[in-house]
């Protein structure tokens, strides 16, 4: 996990989760946002508010994301856009309130937006399918979550 931007996300047992000016363990900013990701986000999200966050997970090794919410931004009317790169992932949604849940195959290249109505559904990643692309090198998958959080 890293991030790009003036923002990133990040947590430890002091202070839980957070977002942060500069990586915790350097002092150094984050690298910007590349500038592909950013007409990305203006061409489907926001293009008046662009993102100051996005977060870079790499899913390797049978890694998982459990249902949760993206609450931790200011504005909840603000689009969260993530970006698929390699292996292909099961993505599992549901209302925000609860309830049944669906499941999405998201392969690389795919974009999802949580935005309007679906902001704050609950969303994570039952599991990465393996071997199902050859993109990223030693297997696994990338997501590129971008988000205003102020």
């Amino acid at each position: 996990m890293t991030n790009l931007g003036p923002l990133g996300w990040v947590t430890d047992r002091e202070r839980g989760y957070r977002y942060q000016e500069a990586h915790p363990v350097t002092a150094r900013p984050w690298p910007a946002i590349p500038q592909v990701l950013l007409d990305l986000w203006a061409e489907l999200a926001d293009p008046q508010r662009p993102p100051d966050a996005c977060l870079v997970n790499l899913y390797r090794d049978g890694a998982r994301m459990g249902l949760h919410q993206d609450r931790d931004e200011v504005d909840h009317t603000a689009p969260v856009l993530s970006v698929s790169l390699g292996d292909t992932a099961i993505f599992r949604i549901g209302p925000a309130e609860g309830g049944p849940t669906s499941t999405v195959r998201l392969a690389s290249g795919d974009v999802c937006a949580l935005a309007g109505e679906a902001r704050l559904a609950r969303h994570g990643i039952d599991r990465v399918l393996t071997g199902s692309s050859r993109l990223i090198p030693g297997g696994g998958r990338i997501n590129l979550t971008l988000r205003r959080s102020r």
